[in-house]
C-alpha cells in the first residue's frame, strides 16, 4: 500500500511539473542512488570526448539525464567525501589530507544520511568510505544502515590502514568490513560493490521501504589492476599495463552501471528512483605509453589533474536521472559544487534538520532542476589541495589553492582566468584585470582564516600500520572468531 502511495505521489508530481518544478520536489521522497567514481576525470568517458575508452552506457545514461555542466568537487577524495557528507567545507571537517588520520571527518559533522535516516529513509554504504576508521568515524556510527567497505583510502594500502591482506589480494578477493564484522569475500572488487549494492536495494525495492544508496567505488584509482577481459584490448592495442588497467577499470565500471540501470529497470525502480553519476576528482595517471612512444591521455583538454587548483582537478562530470519526473537531455550551466548536495537530498527527502548542526554553505538544486535558467546568484567557491607536512599549514596557505565565480578562477593567488571565454585556462589575464585579483584574493583570505578553527586534525601523530584501527580489529577478530567467508544475497 505504501509503495503504491509513493507511485501516485511520483505520477502526480509528474502530472503537475511537466518535467520537474522545484517546489513540488520538495518532500517527494525518491530513492537516491549515488555512484561516485574514485579518481576518474572529465575526460575519463567516451561521451566526454575520449576516442580510447568506451562507456556505452554511462554515455547512454548521459544523453537522457540531467547534466550540471559546472559542477566542482575538491582536488581529493577525502575532503569531495567530507563536502558531501556535511554540507560545508572540508576543511571546516577537519578533512585537510587523505593521509596522517587527516582524512577523519569531525565529529560535529550530522550527516545527510543522518538526517535521511531520521525522515525513515533506509541507508547503504558499498566502497570506500575515507573518512576515519576509528568506530566513531566509520559510516555505520555517521548514518548508514547497512555498510560495506574497505579500510584507508584504497585498497591494498595496508600502510595507511586497511586491512593487512588486502596488500597481497589488489581488487580481487578482499577483506572488508560489512556491518560489525571482517568478512572475505570473493571477486572483483568494482562487481562486489555493485552487486552488494544492488541485493541491499532489491531488499529494500521489495520492502516498500524509501532508500539512500552510495555506491561508492575506489576504482579507478590505483593500483590499476582490472580483470584480464578488460585490460586485453588495450594491451593488444599497444597500451601500456597501467593504461590497460585503469581504461579496464573504467570500461568496467561502465558495464557494472548499465547492468544496475537494467536491473532498477526489470524491477519498475525508477519511476520513483532518483539515480546520480560522479566522481570525486580530476583524473590521475594521464601520461602512459602507446607502442613504446610517450603519450599523454585525454583529458577533455582540462588544464591539471588530480591535486591541482586548476579546473582539471575539481571540474567533474555529474549526471542526473529520474525517469518520468526530471527532463530528459537538458544542460545545467549554472555554478554548483559537491556542497549544495546536502541541502538537495535532505529537501527531496522532506527530512528535519536539527536546530543546533553546522553551518550548511551550500544551495539546494531543486530550483535548476525546475528551470535550468533559474536565477542563480553568483557565488565564490575555495579550493585548496591540503596535503602540507605536518607542521606546515601556515606556510602552505597560497599553495595549490583557487577561488572560482560563475567568470572567474584565481589560481595561487596571482593567475587569473576568465573562465567563460577560457575554459581551458590558455591565459593568465591577471595583469590586465588587477580588480578581480585584489577582490578575489580578500575573499580567499577571510575563507582560510574561518577554516582555521575547525582543522581538529591538525597535530595528530603519524601513526604506524599495526596501529591503525582496522589493522588491530582485524587481528582481534582473527584471534576470537576468525575472518567468515561472505557474498551478496542474489538478486
Amino acid at each position: 500500500m505504501i509503495q503504491i502511495y509513493r507511485k501516485l505521489l511520483i505520477a502526480g508530481i509528474a502530472l503537475l511539473c511537466c518535467g520537474a518544478h522545484g517546489e513540488t520536489l520538495k518532500g517527494s521522497r525518491p530513492n537516491i542512488i549515488l555512484v561516485i567514481t574514485d579518481d576518474q576525470g572529465m575526460g575519463d568517458l567516451s561521451c566526454m570526448g575520449n576516442k580510447v575508452v568506451k562507456t556505452p552506457h554511462i554515455d547512454q545514461f548521459h544523453d537522457k539525464a540531467v547534466r550540471f555542466t559546472d559542477f566542482q568537487v575538491s582536488p581529493t577524495c577525502a575532503p569531495t567525501r567530507a563536502a558531501l557528507m556535511s554540507g560545508r567545507a572540508p576543511f571546516k571537517n577537519g578533512v585537510t589530507h587523505t593521509i596522517y588520520q587527516r582524512e577523519r571527518m569531525a565529529l560535529d559533522a550530522y550527516t545527510f544520511p543522518q538526517a535521511l535516516q531520521k525522515a525513515g529513509y533506509t541507508t547503504g554504504i558499498f566502497g570506500k568510505w575515507h573518512l576515519g576508521d576509528e568506530e566513531a568515524y566509520l559510516p555505520g556510527s555517521r548514518g548508514f544502515d547497512e555498510v560495506l567497505i574497505h579500510g584507508s583510502g584504497g585498497i591494498g594500502q595496508v600502510r595507511l590502514g586497511d586491512f593487512p591482506p588486502n596488500g597481497e589480494n589488489l581488487y580481487f578477493d578482499n577483506v572488508l568490513l560489512h556491518n560489525d564484522t571482517i568478512i572475505q569475500t570473493k571477486g572483483y572488487c568494482t562487481d562486489l560493490f555493485f552487486d552488494s549494492g544492488l541485493a541491499w536495494i532489491k531488499k529494500q525495492h521489495t520492502d516498500q521501504k524509501p532508500y539512500f544508496a552510495y555506491i561508492s567505488l575506489n576504482a579507478p584509482h590505483a593500483p590499476l589492476v582490472a580483470p584480464e577481459k578488460y585490460t586485453k584490448r588495450f594491451i593488444e592495442m599497444g597500451y601500456d599495463k597501467g593504461t590497460a588497467g585503469r581504461y579496464g577499470m573504467v570500461e568496467n565500471i561502465d558495464d557494472n552501471f548499465g547492468a544496475m540501470v537494467a536491473k532498477l529497470k526489470e524491477w519498475q525502480a525508477l519511476e520513483n528512483t532518483l539515480v546520480i553519476f560522479m566522481t570525486d576528482n580530476g583524473a590521475t595517471h594521464l601520461k602512459g605509453r602507446l607502442n613504446g612512444e610517450k603519450i599523454r591521455h585525454f583529458n577533455a583538454n582540462l588544464r591539471g589533474a588530480k591535486n591541482s587548483p586548476h579546473e582539471g582537478g575539481t571540474h567533474i562530470p555529474m549526471f542526473w536521472q529520474w525517469h518520468g519526473v526530471l527532463d530528459e537531455n537538458v544542460n545545467i550551466d549554472s555554478l554548483t559544487a559537491h556542497l549544495d548536495i546536502y541541502q538537495t537530498f535532505t529537501e527531496l527527502a522532506g527530512a528535519e534538520l536539527p536546530a543546533k548542526m553546522q553551518e550548511l554553505e551550500g544551495r539546494s538544486l531543486l530550483p535548476l532542476l525546475k528551470d535550468p535558467k533559474a536565477d542563480w546568484p553568483d557565488r565564490e567557491l575555495f579550493f585548496h589541495c591540503g596535503r602540507w607536512n605536518p607542521g606546515k599549514r601556515d606556510t602552505a596557505m597560497y599553495a595549490k589553492c583557487a577561488v572560482r565565480t560563475d567568470r572567474w578562477r584565481l589560481v595561487n593567488n596571482r593567475e587569473l582566468y576568465d573562465i567563460s571565454k577560457d575554459p581551458y585556462q590558455l591565459t593568465d589575464v591577471a595583469e590586465t584585470n588587477p580588480e578581480v585579483v585584489q577582490k578575489l584574493s580578500q575573499s580567499f583570505d577571510q575563507w582560510w582564516q574561518s577554516t582555521l578553527p575547525w582543522m581538529v586534525n591538525e597535530g595528530l601523530p603519524r601513526l604506524e600500520e599495526e596501529e591503525f584501527p582496522l589493522n588491530i580489529r582485524y587481528h582481534k577478530q582473527l584471534k576470537e572468531i576468525g575472518i567468515p567467508d561472505w557474498s551478496p544475497a542474489p538478486f
